[in-house]
């Protein structure tokens, strides 16, 4: 696996090495020996599939706080997506700031989401699916979000947004 650090720090897009042959090919998915050489240690607890029927669907921003802040890894296993992340860590140096990275079934590529950071992604063709494993369990008490359009974090997402849930679309904007 091959490890791009984003240019919030400690968030890394992760790249594939597959191994071809005349059946296709095959490469490590996840591998937490890669994973802690590149000073990540998450302990991943589950793992969620979530299909999104729409193009232009709208998922996010979504974290969640103490006790119960989580790393994510996302993969895009059918279609393709457009996922940003924003830094909340207060003390990081990349603090408000913000990436969008394209995952899709074509490019195999995986986002390393740390903790504190919130995320959401658009779907870029109908039928998308996303695998992501996740380092807590949900808590409904420590969940929290950032609005898909709040003028702080000027996200351009790549299509209109066709469709969001009420929740995601109520989120407060972010104050600094």
């Amino acid at each position: 696996m091959k490890f791009i650090e984003t240019n919030l720090q400690g968030a890394f897009a992760i790249e594939l090495e597959p191994r071809l042959d005349d059946r296709g090919f095959f490469s490590r998915a996840f591998c937490s020996q890669e994973f802690e050489a590149h000073g990540l240690k998450p302990q991943f607890v589950q793992c969620n599939l979530a299909l999104t029927l729409q193009k232009g669907t709208l998922r996010g921003l979504h974290y969640q706080t103490p006790p119960a802040a989580e790393a994510k890894f996302f993969r895009c296993i059918q279609g393709a997506n457009y996922h940003v992340i924003v830094d909340l860590r207060p003390e990081s140096t990349t603090y408000g700031h913000h990436v969008g990275i394209e995952l899709s079934a074509a490019n195999h590529r995986g986002l390393y989401v740390p903790e504190l950071f919130a995320h959401g992604y658009q779907s870029l063709v109908d039928n998308s699916e996303a695998l992501y494993q996740v380092s807590e369990f949900y808590s409904p008490n420590c969940e929290q979000g950032l609005r898909y359009d709040d003028p702080a974090l000027n996200i351009d997402w790549p299509l209109p947004v066709s469709k969001i849930s009420d929740k995601d679309a109520e989120w407060p904007v972010w104050k600094t």
